[in-house]
This record gives structure tokens, sequence and C-alpha cells, in this order.
């Protein structure tokens, strides 16, 4: 399996869309005071809903009301 980075830090997306490197995917989670039971919660469902394209290479946003996927490299092919 691909690495996958989860993280609060949009610095990750930021690196890869300038480099326009392939990988490591990316979970940005941008929801505030999450405990750690819902965060797994939540990185579970992000992954049963987006594991292909984080196989592939990609950033994944998660708000509140919205997840959104980007495939990896940026700019390539959205």
């Amino acid at each position: 399996m691909r690495a996958v980075v989860v993280t609060l830090d949009a610095d990750f997306h930021a690196i890869l869309a300038v480099s326009g490197a392939q990988g490591p995917s990316v979970i940005r989670m941008r929801l505030q005071g999450l405990g750690a039971a819902k965060v797994v919660e939540v990185v579970r469902k992000v992954l049963a809903r987006f594991g292909v394209e984080l196989e592939r290479g990609a950033l994944i946003t998660v708000k509140a009301l919205k997840t959104t996927c980007h495939r990896l490299p940026i700019g390539i092919s959205e």
C-alpha cells in the first residue's frame, strides 16, 4: 500500500502542488477539536471512499460539510 500522510497542516498540499510530485498521498483534516477516536473514524471513512485515489496518489481535504480529492500530480489531469 502507498504511504498516506494525515495532517492538519496545509504545507504538505502546497509542497506537492508546487513540486509536481506524485506522492505521498495526503489527507488534510480541516476539522478542529476532534478527539483521537473521531479522527480515526473520519480517516476510515476517507479510506473507504477514496482508497483507489489514495493508492494512485491524491490530495484529500476533509471539511465539516465537504471532502475534496485531487489526483497527483496537481495540474496534469484534473
